[in-house]
């Protein structure tokens, strides 16, 4: 899909939060400046029902942990991580078991990425704002939320 605007890319952001739960993974794939960050802080803050004010990026943290009612959300930035075991320092065990997953990188974890996560590929547009987005399910769960995506995506078409 083609969005044209930043507004667009967080707006499906916040159309998928409200379908996570707890032990789904979604990976944010994409080179540098794609709108991963982007599409991470959307999907926080509608899930957490948080105004518009600006997350931190885990970029120098490669994680930050949201606590919320409906279960937290762990955001990882994993540009930095030097191998994939040292994702278990940062407690990913405990996040993909009791948690929402949100992983810019996942590519970094190779096999350690579970059976099933949906991937959010983003890719530069035409021009600064424009993204150019693919949704691909590895599994069950991540079919179910690429479908309630998707069933969006009609509605808003």
């Amino acid at each position: 899909m083609r969005v044209e605007t930043l507004p667009e890319t967080e707006g499906l952001a916040q159309r998928l939060a409200p379908h996570a739960a707890p032990g789904d993974v979604i990976g944010l794939c994409g080179a540098l400046g794609s709108g991963k960050t982007a599409f991470a802080r959307a999907f926080i803050r509608a899930r957490l029902g948080r105004p518009a004010e600006e997350g931190p990026s885990p970029t120098f943290t490669l994680v930050q942990l949201y606590e919320h009612a409906a279960g937290a959300i762990w955001h990882f930035d994993l540009y930095r991580l030097d191998g994939p075991e040292d994702a278990y320092e940062l407690g990913i065990e405990d996040a993909f078991a009791d948690a929402i997953s949100l992983i810019e990188w996942p590519e970094k974890l190779g096999d350690l990425m579970p059976g099933d996560w949906l991937e959010v590929h983003l890719a530069p547009g035409e021009d600064d704002e424009a993204r150019l987005i693919a949704i691909t399910p590895h599994g069950p769960r991540a079919q179910t939320l690429a479908g309630a995506l998707g069933r969006h995506l009609e509605a808003d078409g």
